[in-house]
């Protein structure tokens, strides 16, 4: 299969490379550095396609760097701390089916099944299969000298050390905290990396407040909601009556609450007892008293009542939200049309909304009423609109509404100001307790749902220092952030971000947190200040540093430059000397890259870690964020949810240099892309018209011509656009300059009679140092073939050399007189056999220059003065209605001029003579005979009157 060449062609070069080259990056102080890493994964199993994005990202920039003569530092390391690795082994102990399968899917061996029941096993297999399997074949240009694991004793120091740092410095706080835990597996992380979660990576934990509404036999209704202020305006409580609710004993009173909502609540409140069940079919129709006011309000039927969502027990305040006025309509008609099994017509009629807020949008009485009636929202089942309209009205009312007369003592006074306020006053006399759920369904990686639970004592990084946020935020405007809008967003993320619990108790993977025995330090807050480890790793892998050496004062020495050299017994100096200088030299990182994930979670934090204990100098320099690749439908691609093709069957399907052009051309960074096997097969149709092309001219052999000169023109722009684009990290821009933009070059010079010479191998040469960061393996066998000398990923690219404009612009005008050619065949139904084409006098040439000259000296122009000074030149006296029309549109035209069409312009004034050299051209290109005329020609063939139509470089068309 033709495909296939491309994967013997990756395979031949990985096998060259594996022979003669390291990827090793030594300190080299005659040259620049530049050091970056990616996001390192999580030990969770096998990667997919998705994932080579962000690799293959890296891997180009850094291949370009060394290409321009940077020192290049690219580690690879594996984040093998928190959960996954821990709830992989146990899915494999247990024999968990769709585990097992997904391993064999994946081509793990029978034999390596069973060891994977062992962790330590499992990370170091999956440790290889990263390296080998995915990057070594995608043609990674990576440090593996200096791989590391995160549960590895020196970076456990190393992580011990970064903690001591930031309790010197007053950043660790112990507090209560409300965290996500597992019930199998305990603590775990929930963030849209997903490191500890199989589902609901980017949930959010909701605050509510429980206000506690008094009921019928003596049960306590706790109702959850995230706008305690409404409670002035609650109707009804709503009850899901085909729910068995249970009754907990809380605090001495019996709570009524969903079985969901109860075990919840027994990880927040403690001592949490259950004594019974009952149908929420028993309560409909009883009432309840709302909490501050002592009104008594009916309960209602509410079928759309979740009870997985908070406690199951809903308040309905229908004048301010807009689902329950819905709801509280939607069972009126109910009523009206069919049973009532609970005698509630009446009672339901009956109530109205109770209007308590009034805002500058919505200053009426019933405002939600009113906004879901003005978007047509006809019953509960218009989701879309219903959230819409939810996030309009409470938008609205926080920003500018006002409590009213009904709302008591809070009469009169802001909701922006009263919120915390009003919780505060009603949690001090017992009637709201704090509750926290996530906006959306967490699974752990066992599988068992996530909760929220109350840890007492929990310790915190104090991400909400002032001075610590500010000198961050002032920092990243001296940073390289790409995308542009991450730029934008990055200081109002660290402005937002919190304190964040940073140690787990349980069967976690990590380091020992030093103040607090048996708690191990979380996946997050191990991963922050890495890059810097990276510089030690090396010399921990190759044993000149002992892991007992690396305390707290080897750190101190070789981070923060305190002590002396002479500090340390004399047989460490020596590595200790060298670690240190290279920490000087690679220090600071210049990209952290990693997904869009990591927006709010991974890189602020690697920021302001940097921030707190580094010194100002050693503070990263770059962030490179990209987006996803996505399964049809735009859900990004994830194990746990099927769609994810293994990287090896992707490999053998399409070969790496596909692959890698894919992720580099389908989209920017900043968006996310559809993973498309038919798209996937055109970038490899691409390789393999580019492999054949280049074959088949070099082949058939060929002497130099007078398009060489062309070629030469053509390369050297390409590769300025292409030097340009890399430099400002644009990708997808400097892919297609190299894989289509080039690619035409080469076949017009082919098309205009350029053969195999000397010229189109120097050519290929250079296409090949553009390509090499895209597509390195076809780069190097292109490289071969034209001649080039040792490897193509080892060469320097050097700078543009100087090249003629003009044989460009006679060359582009050629291409677009073609083009209009061929508009005028199928406008006019007419092939032609034979085509005139009339060039533009001297005088017409002579207007457009002055035109220039003045739009140069003076920055506009004057069409009136140069339509008088020719008017005045004694050839024209016979042109008078003439020459004002053909100024006028030229200075038109002057006006629009971009400077490389002023250029092409100025560079092109023997238009006349090269259209009749490229009469032969032209004739075979149209299969017509071309005849070439100057407007002011006597002998000229014009029998429809052309010829005055001709500009400079516009010539005048006649197909006859």
């Amino acid at each position: 299969m033709a495909e296939n060449v491309l994967v013997d062609i990756e395979r031949k070069w990985q096998r060259i490379w594996e022979e003669k080259v390291r990827w090793e990056a030594e300190r080299d102080e005659t040259r620049e550095k530049f050091f970056l890493i990616f996001a390192y994964p999580g030990i969770s199993g096998y990667l997919h396609v998705g994932h080579m994005r962000g690799f293959t990202y890296a891997d180009v920039i850094c291949r370009y760097k060394r290409q321009r003569g940077y020192s290049v530092l690219f580690p690879v390391g594996f984040h093998a701390s928190g959960l996954p690795a821990i709830s992989l082994a146990k899915r494999i102990q247990r024999g968990d089916p769709s585990t097992i399968e997904y391993l064999k899917r994946n081509g793990c061996p029978e034999e390596e099944i069973e060891k994977l029941k062992d962790v330590s096993y499992l990370i170091d297999f999956f440790s290889k299969v990263y390296i080998n399997d995915y990057w070594k074949r995608f043609g990674f240009t990576i440090d593996l000298s200096r791989a590391m694991s995160t549960v590895s004793p020196g970076y456990k120091r190393f992580i011990t050390w970064q903690f001591l740092k930031l309790n010197q410095k007053g950043l660790l706080t112990k507090k209560p905290h409300y965290a996500p835990y597992c019930p199998n597996c305990g603590p775990v992380a929930v963030d849209p990396s997903q490191t500890d979660v199989s589902e609901g990576g980017d949930a959010d934990v909701l605050e509510y407040s429980l206000l506690l509404f008094e009921g019928p036999q003596q049960l306590i209704l706790p109702a959850a909601t995230l706008r305690p202020e409404t409670l002035f305006g609650v109707t009804n409580m709503w009850l899901n009556p085909d729910v068995e609710y249970v009754v907990a004993e809380v605090d001495g009173r019996g709570w009524l609450l969903s079985r969901e909502g109860y075990v919840k609540l027994s990880y927040q409140m403690g001592d949490v007892e259950e004594l019974g069940k009952i149908k929420g079919s028993e309560l409909i129709g009883k009432s309840c008293r709302v909490p501050y006011t002592n009104r008594e309000v009916p309960i209602l039927p509410g079928p759309f009542v979740d009870p997985k969502v908070a406690t199951g027990v809903v308040m309905s305040v229908p004048a301010h939200a807009p689902y329950d006025w819905i709801a509280l309509e939607d069972l009126k008609g109910e009523l009206r049309e069919g049973e009532d099994p609970w005698g509630l017509k009446s009672v339901v009629e009956g109530i109205m909304p109770i209007t308590i807020i009034k805002s500058r949008k919505y200053p009426m009485e019933d405002p939600a009423g009113h906004l879901v009636k003005s978007m047509g929202v006809k019953d509960q089942f218009e989701v879309e609109k219903l959230e819409e309209a939810t996030r309009e009205i409470y938008r609205e009312e926080f920003h500018s509404g006002v409590l009213n007369d009904l709302c008591m003592d809070y009469a009169g006074l802001k909701v922006s100001e009263i919120k915390d306020t009003l919780k505060v006053d009603l949690e001090n006399i017992g009637l709201i307790r704090p509750f926290y759920d996530f906006s959306k369904e967490v699974i752990c990686r066992c599988g068992e749902r996530v909760v929220i639970k109350r840890i007492e004592n929990q310790w915190f990084i104090r991400y909400s220092d002032e001075e610590l946020t500010e000198r961050s935020v002032e920092h990243t405007e001296r940073m390289m952030i790409y995308p542009e809008e991450y730029r934008r967003e990055l200081p109002g993320v660290l402005e937002w971000f919190s304190d964040r619990a940073c140690i787990r108790q349980g069967s976690w993977l990590g380091t020992e947190f030093p103040f607090a025995k048996g708690w191990i330090i979380e996946p997050i807050s191990d991963s922050t200040l890495y890059p810097a480890y990276y510089i030690v790793s090396k010399y921990v892998n190759s044993g000149e540093l002992k892991v007992e050496w690396m305390d707290e004062r080897f750190f101190d020495y070789v981070y923060l430059g305190r002590g002396e050299i002479s500090d340390f017994p004399e047989e460490r100096r020596g590595v200790i000397e060298k670690i240190r200088r290279d920490f000087l030299y690679w220090y600071p990182l210049d990209i952290n890259l990693g997904g869009k994930e990591h927006k709010t979670v991974h890189f602020p934090v690697f920021l302001m870690n940097h921030v707190a204990i580094m010194p100002k100098w050693a503070w990263p320099r770059g962030i490179f964020v990209h987006w996803w690749v996505t399964q049809k439908g735009g859900e990004k691609i994830a194990k746990s949810k099927g769609g994810a093709e293994p990287i090896p069957e992707a490999i053998a399907h399409y070969g790496v240099d596909s692959m890698r052009l894919y992720y580099c051309h389908v989209g920017s960074p900043e968006m996310d892309v559809e993973w498309r096997e038919e798209v996937v097969s055109d970038y490899q149709s691409r390789l393999l018209k580019i492999l054949n092309l280049v074959r088949e001219i070099i082949s058939g052999g060929g002497e130099g011509g007078e398009m060489d000169d062309y070629l030469r023109a053509a390369l050297a722009k390409r590769f300025s656009e292409y030097l340009d684009a890399m430099e400002n990290y644009a990708l997808r821009e400097a892919a297609g300059t190299v894989y289509y933009q080039t690619y035409q070059d080469l076949r017009w010079y082919l098309r205009r009679g350029g053969g195999g010479g000397e010229a189109f191998k120097e050519a290929v040469r250079t296409w090949a140092k553009m390509m090499m960061p895209f597509t390195p393996h076809l780069a190097e066998e292109l490289w071969e073939m034209a001649g080039g000398e040792g490897l193509v990923s080892l060469s320097r690219t050097g700078e543009v050399e100087a090249y003629d404009q003009g044989v460009l612009a006679r060359e582009e005008y050629l291409k677009g007189l073609l083009e209009d050619i061929s508009h005028i065949r199928r406008a006019t139904g007419r092939k032609g056999e034979r085509i005139v084409l009339y060039t533009a006098p001297g005088w017409k040439w002579e207007a457009l220059e002055r035109l220039m000259r003045m739009r140069e000296e003076k920055g506009r122009v004057d069409p009136g003065r140069v339509i008088k000074e020719f008017l005045e030149k004694e050839e024209l006296k016979d042109k008078k209605k003439v020459v004002p029309q053909i100024i006028s549109r030229l200075a038109k035209d002057v006006m629009r001029m971009k400077e490389e069409d002023r250029q092409r312009y100025l560079s092109f004034r023997d238009e006349k003579d090269f259209l009749r050299r490229s009469i032969p051209f032209l004739s075979r290109e149209l299969g017509a005979e071309v005849s070439v005329y100057e407007e002011d020609d006597p002998s000229k063939y014009d029998p429809r009157g052309r010829a005055h139509l001709a500009l400079p470089l516009k010539p005048a068309v006649y197909v006859e």
